[in-house]
């Protein structure tokens, strides 16, 4: 399957559609929650979805629909994901406050920073070992991974 599109919502399920056609071609059920976020691994294999108050990873091109990897360590809903660019490492915020770090070859997170606000918005800046967050009080914070603090509000 050449995945276009993958979408995921309050009907607890994740649809990967093609885009050609525009029909669905798989439905994976997402129990428990709600989906907020999905964010696609660079190299295509993978996606990872945030629901509340945990992360799960599907393989795109399996039949299979049970997670591959289910991440916990959140305590409320996970609201945006990103991927390094080699993919090895995971990115989350959350409405709990935090950002965290995961290592995608253990199921707890690295790190967690937090934000003191529901965290909306979670972005690597390219090339450079930082995360940058944006919060429910409006607040956009730069996060050295290296520092482990805060180093811009």
């Amino acid at each position: 399957m050449s995945v276009i599109l993958a979408t995921g919502g309050y009907d607890h399920k994740i649809r990967f559609w093609e885009a050609p056609s525009g029909i669905c071609s798989r439905e994976v059920a997402y129990p428990g929650s709600q989906v907020n976020c999905l964010e696609i691994t660079p190299d295509k294999q993978f996606l990872a979805a945030g629901g509340n108050p945990h992360i799960r990873l599907f393989e795109i091109n399996n039949t299979v629909d049970s997670p591959v990897l289910t991440l916990e360590g959140h305590t409320s809903s996970v609201t945006s994901l990103g991927f390094q660019r080699d993919g090895r490492y995971l990115f989350s915020g959350s409405e709990d406050g935090t950002v965290k770090l995961w290592d995608l070859r253990s199921p707890t997170y690295s790190r967690s920073f937090d934000c003191k606000a529901g965290v909306t918005s979670v972005s690597l800046r390219p090339n450079c070992d930082e995360i940058v967050s944006g919060d429910q009080d409006g607040a956009v914070k730069l996060w050295d991974l290296s520092k482990g603090k805060c180093i811009n509000t």
